[in-house]
């Protein structure tokens, strides 16, 4: 991944010109285009990460996105979005939340903005070869969704809706990481853990458990069995990501 970014917003900003020049300090190359799909769409080389810019951008907006929303699914840009609240909900009404990087309040700080998109620029250097492979088993599509936009700048990773099919997975694919969600049906992620304990080739495979609650008595349940950790779903983002992060000894 290169350091261009492509900006979409409404060109005569103010705010627009700003992040342009604060992102050109980080020594970014900064594509510019108006908030309508036949505009990104006339761009032929596109980037790998878009930043949209919600200031002045209402609802007649709403075409460009759903292009965003239906596009990264196939072209997998990374999307970063800036606006104030409303601005913000207005968008998420058209865009997935799991499929949004990151959100900014305006007025923006470019030096974090800049940050966030280093990260993602450094790790996507790394050779594919040797980035730690994390496996999410949750039967909830929209956070299997979410934590794979959370996770894919940094990790390789894989999904899985059921106990049955990460473990299928699991014969064949082995992982440096496995988070299990707690409350799953037919499988529990009990179950599923007590599986890959009692699997010879697997067994030994470190898992993070993702609850919705944090009561002793559900933690208890599994001690024998022991899980790596208990992560709570609820948990802000960055918290969650440097709780994995610290798991596997990366420091930023």
């Amino acid at each position: 991944m290169d350091k261009r970014v492509l900006l979409i917003g409404i060109q005569k900003s103010f705010m627009v010109n700003a992040i342009v020049v604060g992102l050109q300090k980080e020594d970014y190359e900064v594509i510019r285009v108006e908030p309508s799909p036949s505009a990104i769409e006339a761009i032929a080389d596109k980037p790998d990460i878009y930043v949209l810019y919600l200031g002045d951008l209402t609802s007649e907006y709403s075409p460009v996105f759903e292009y965003l929303n239906e596009q990264i699914d196939s072209e997998r840009f990374l999307l970063y979005l800036i606006g104030n609240n409303e601005e913000l909900t207005l968008a998420t009404l058209y865009i997935g939340k799991e499929k949004i990087q990151e959100t900014y309040l305006r007025p923006l700080d470019v030096k974090l903005l800049a940050g966030h998109l280093n990260t993602a620029v450094n790790y996507s250097a790394v050779d594919e070869s040797l980035r730690r492979k994390i496996l999410i088993i949750d039967d909830d599509g929209a956070m299997l969704r979410m934590m794979k936009t959370w996770l894919s700048v940094k990790y390789h990773v894989y999904m899985a809706s059921s106990g049955k099919i990460a473990l299928t997975f699991l014969a064949q694919n082995p992982v440096d990481l496995v988070l299990l969600d707690y409350e799953m049906p037919v499988m529990s992620g009990p179950d599923v853990l007590k599986e890959i304990r009692n699997t010879q080739k697997i067994k030994d495979t470190p898992v993070i458990f993702l609850t919705a609650k944090d009561d002793k008595e559900s933690v208890m349940k599994v001690v024998g069995l022991k899980p790596a950790k208990y992560l709570l779903k609820s948990m802000p983002k960055d918290k969650l990501i440097a709780a994995i992060d610290d798991f596997f000894g990366i420091e930023e």
